[in-house]
């Protein structure tokens, strides 16, 4: 009985410190992606990303979010005579830690951590040529892990954030399809 007892205690103890330094958000901004391929030319493309976050502690903290964007990816044959165009609409779940320096009113932030990709829908355009000579490719992967580092700025509620998305794995194997996402997000504390 007295584990249970100090198990609860500490527990709130814990919930109590979080909850002084617990902030929730809403953010929104935008992308620049693009897919790099094995034997292709490949150019970014413009997205969005919007929704929430979460940080938890001091001058280091605990960030997890969740939101929709949309990446994707251009390519050429090396003497242009096929292309293609994919984007796709995806559910992020990034885990961030980071550190901040400054005060309450300013601060500046350094974050890294591991990201959940899942693909909620893929658009894809390709020339009849390009299909013809690469009649697998487009073959993507349902989720994907990858990873976010990147620093932000604090002013007030007000939260900016620019940050790199690789992946750890290829999205199609057959092509080595890798994705790499630069991200300018700016968001509002809410909580």
């Amino acid at each position: 009985m007295k584990k249970y007892f100090l198990c609860a205690a500490l527990l709130t103890i814990l919930s109590i410190s979080a909850k002084a330094q617990f902030s929730l958000g809403i953010k929104g901004g935008t992308n620049f992606s693009n897919i790099n391929t094995d034997n292709l030319n490949n150019s970014s493309v413009a997205g969005y990303q919007v929704g929430l976050f979460a940080r938890f502690g001091g001058q280091v903290y605990l960030q997890p979010e969740v939101y929709v964007s949309s990446t994707g990816g251009k390519f050429e044959s090396n003497d242009n005579s096929y292309s293609g165009h994919v984007r796709f609409t995806n559910l992020n779940v990034p885990l961030l830690v980071g550190a901040r320096f400054g005060g309450d009113n300013l601060n500046f932030r350094v974050m890294a951590g591991p990201v959940y990709v899942s693909n909620l829908s893929t658009n894809e355009s390709f020339s009849q040529n390009f299909t013809n000579a690469y009649n697998d490719f487009g073959h993507y992967k349902n989720s994907t892990l990858g990873y976010q580092a990147g620093f932000g700025v604090d002013i007030g509620p007000i939260t900016t954030d620019l940050r790199y998305q690789g992946n750890f794995s290829n999205i199609d194997q057959s092509y080595g399809q890798r994705p790499n996402i630069w991200a300018l997000s700016v968001g509002f504390k809410i909580l």
